[in-house]
């Protein structure tokens, strides 16, 4: 019933975010003013197809290892999806994102479903993809924010080796 949900959900998603369109790398200097009111960051810097390093949650620092495993992000633009770890499970879904307004929203689609010792950053991570209806990019740190509020998550892109 949960995987028909999810399917339901996904097609629906990808029919929005196709109508709606999706323009990328906007230069103009109304832009560049309006983006500058939402967001200290540019919007030329892509944030996706990217590992992410969560390094940050909900105003605390977090552990380069939780339960063993780093806690990251990617976001996947090829199909509009993410992968994530909070340090025990696999999380995934997909996204819709505006670069040009730096606007992202998330829905829930899968997870492992693992008991590890320490679950407070997955649950943490869990609540922010819930949470985050935008997000500002700078230097090379990526925060996900709700409304003008505090930063829910920080991440520090690092690099792959392929």
């Amino acid at each position: 019933m949960r995987t028909n949900h999810f399917i339901a959900l996904s097609f629906c998603l990808a029919t929005i975010f196709t109508a709606c369109g999706n323009s990328k790398n906007s230069t103009a200097a109304s832009d560049s003013i309006a983006l500058s009111e939402i967001a200290p960051a540019t919007a030329s810097i892509t944030i996706t197809d990217k590992k992410w390093k969560l390094v940050e949650l909900m105003g605390t620092p977090v552990s380069d290892s939780v339960n063993g495993k780093e806690p990251f992000m990617m976001l996947k633009m090829a199909d509009s999806s993410y992968a994530a770890n909070g340090g025990c499970n696999g999380l995934g879904g997909k996204f819709v994102l505006d670069e040009k307004l730096l606007r992202i929203k998330f829905t829930q689609g899968m997870s492992t479903m693992m008991a590890c010792p320490d679950m407070s950053i997955e649950e943490g991570l869990n609540k922010v993809f819930g949470d985050a209806d935008n997000y500002s990019v700078n230097d090379s740190m990526l925060s996900l924010n709700k409304a003008r509020m505090a930063p829910l998550a920080q991440f520090k892109a690092i690099e792959q080796t392929h």
